[in-house]
């Protein structure tokens, strides 16, 4: 099982990005507390996510509680990282993977990752920024591991559209 952690998430709109892409991929995601928002059906809908009843999720008082009720290789991102990504090996589809993402504002704490430092990893960038829009690092690097594992079970082909859809629309005179 692939999982996404959001160590207290501060903006609905990330965590509704996110939830629609774990819902896409079959993705578990664990929500840290505090949250910077309201998990209610109001407030994730306005923030982009049609597909609530379709995604598996967990909320958890405080990274302790997480931490005890789950077990797998856990892989920080974090700015302060200094491997990338794709330097890992996450094929194995036995191994239960936990990508673990910060707060927007602070990131996951020193006292977290100093604790796993071989596993503290970042999306390589430009110094003309200091991070990427949260959702965006979770699509990236939760796409690089389903590649490394031929995107497990995933559609290459639109579900309800005949194989040869663009041309059956296409007027031949």
């Amino acid at each position: 099982m692939l999982n996404i952690v959001l160590y207290e998430p501060e903006i609905p709109q990330n965590t509704g990005n996110i939830m629609r892409t774990c819902v896409a991929t079959n993705t578990k995601l664990h929500l840290i507390e505090p949250l910077g928002f309201k998990l209610d059906e109001t407030s994730i809908k306005r923030s982009g996510v049609n597909y609530i009843d379709k995604l598996e999720y967990s909320v958890y008082h405080n990274w302790d509680d997480f931490v005890s009720k789950n077990k797998g290789t856990f892989y920080y991102f974090t700015r302060y990282g200094k491997k990338p990504h794709t330097s890992f090996d996450y094929s194995n589809q036995d191994e239960e993977i936990y990508l673990i993402f910060g707060k927007e504002s602070t990131g996951i704490p020193r006292e977290i990752l100093g604790k796993d430092l071989e596993h503290c990893m970042r999306i390589p960038m430009s110094s003309n920024v200091r991070s990427l829009n949260l959702s965006n690092c979770c699509a990236i690097v939760l796409y690089e591991v389903l590649r490394q594992q031929n995107y497990r079970d995933l559609l290459f082909k639109e579900p309800h559209k005949s194989e040869n859809f663009i041309i059956d629309g296409i007027d031949h005179q």
